[in-house]
């Protein structure tokens, strides 16, 4: 019985862990819905309408900030606009870790270091996961572009 506890208390951290990270690295899209939504509920629009409307924000957040990313030929834009979805996860990485850390880490410095690296992972996992998401294709040198064959 003991080691079934620990097992399933094994599954249940990592799974936590695992929704933690993969909801850290939508924080941008999350903030803007949940700013609409809360927005949306005080104007009057009602619980179902507020969650429409915050739920429609988040997800054209994303998809304008992929496209956006897609669409631009600067690697300088795409920098900026690859860092204003990363920076807010990172935050949130930060914070994240350093809460959870409390749990078994005793020294503040550590809890530190744990929660830097959390930033730092969380930050450059969503920088990636723009940059996949929103892979362009490459143009031939009379201006057509490739096609995937």
């Amino acid at each position: 019985m003991l080691a079934i506890g620990l097992v399933l208390n094994t599954l249940g951290i990592g799974l936590f862990c695992w929704a933690i990270f993969a909801l850290a690295v939508y924080a941008l899209p999350f903030f803007v819905a949940l700013s609409i939504g809360m927005t949306a509920f005080q104007g009057g629009a009602g619980l179902i309408g507020a969650l429409l409307l915050g739920t429609a924000g988040g997800a054209l957040t994303l998809v304008l900030g992929q496209v956006a990313f897609a669409v631009t030929r600067s690697p300088a834009l795409r920098i900026v606009i690859a860092t204003v979805f990363a920076v807010p996860a990172a935050v949130t990485g930060y914070h994240v870790v350093f809460a959870v850390s409390h749990i078994g880490v005793p020294s503040l410095a550590w809890r530190e270091v744990f929660a830097c690296l959390g930033a730092v992972c969380i930050g450059v996992t969503s920088w990636t996961r723009l940059m996949v998401l929103a892979k362009t294709r490459p143009l031939e040198p009379g201006g057509a572009v490739e096609s995937a064959s």
